[in-house]
């Protein structure tokens, strides 16, 4: 049985607007083509872009949680 959706879904949007080097928004993780014809598009697409989305988000946070160089227990850390 499918649930029924009665409220529409809103825009991921949260006013970063910027590309990232892949053409992603730096903000919300759409396509430019995505930010677009949000308004046009139907609610089935929207869920799927915001799962795309989302699955955007953990890829660049789990890249930058790789890319920051780990430090050692001995080691004191920079406090500024």
């Amino acid at each position: 049985m499918q649930q029924l959706e009665f409220f529409a879904i809103p825009s991921p949007c949260i006013g970063v607007c910027q590309s990232g080097p892949r053409g992603y928004c730096k903000g919300c993780f759409r396509s430019r083509e995505e930010r677009l014809h949000w308004l046009d598009i139907d609610d089935q697409t929207k869920r799927i872009i915001v799962k795309a989305c989302s699955r955007r988000k953990q890829s660049w946070l789990r890249k930058q949680a790789e890319s920051k160089p780990q430090h050692s227990a001995g080691e004191q850390q920079d406090l500024f």
